[in-house]
């Protein structure tokens, strides 16, 4: 399993639109709306690197408003 975490910015006024679009994508586990340079901050759950290509080509980059997206793969996994 590779954990990955999205960072996504997304045209003024339309935050709650994807927010719930980017919600049913089955490989997100938390979602959160943040304040800051980023508007929604996903962390994600995906069995192989073309998983999440696929993810991204199928389902993200459908959702009309979606500026730009920075992806950030895990190297480790700590857990408190």
């Amino acid at each position: 399993m590779i954990e990955v975490f999205a960072l996504v910015v997304v045209k003024p006024g339309y935050e709650e639109e994807v927010y719930e679009k980017l919600k049913k994508i089955p490989v997100v586990r938390e979602i959160y709306r943040v304040y800051g340079e980023y508007d929604i901050i996903l962390r994600l759950e995906v069995e192989s690197i073309e998983d999440l290509d696929n993810m991204y080509e199928n389902e993200v980059r459908k959702i009309p408003h979606i500026e730009m997206t920075e992806t950030l793969i895990a190297s480790s996994i700590g857990r408190r």
